[in-house]
């Protein structure tokens, strides 16, 4: 099975919550909604630090020429190392 793709998790997410704070729900039902959610929201925050691993900045060196750096969350990302 094909790993869900994030914008369709946070559609989905986006429905729980909005169906959760209308508040029309039995108590069954909105647990069943809330764990759901928190389902989708582990998808998402996963394939989010999927991505941010995966991410790499172009920068150009002093040549013109353009080189690859490492994603550094929170870090420096000059290129300036």
């Amino acid at each position: 099975m094909a790993e869900p793709k994030f914008e369709k998790l946070l559609e989905e997410l986006e429905r729980l919550v909005a169906e959760l704070e209308e508040g029309d729900l039995g108590l069954d039902d909105a647990l069943k909604k809330y764990e759901a959610g928190v389902k989708a929201y582990k998808k998402c925050r996963a394939l989010l630090e999927k991505a941010e691993r995966k991410i790499e900045i172009l920068f150009k060196d002093q040549s013109g020429e353009l080189t690859r750096q490492e994603f550094k969350p929170g870090g420096d990302n000059s290129g300036d190392s």
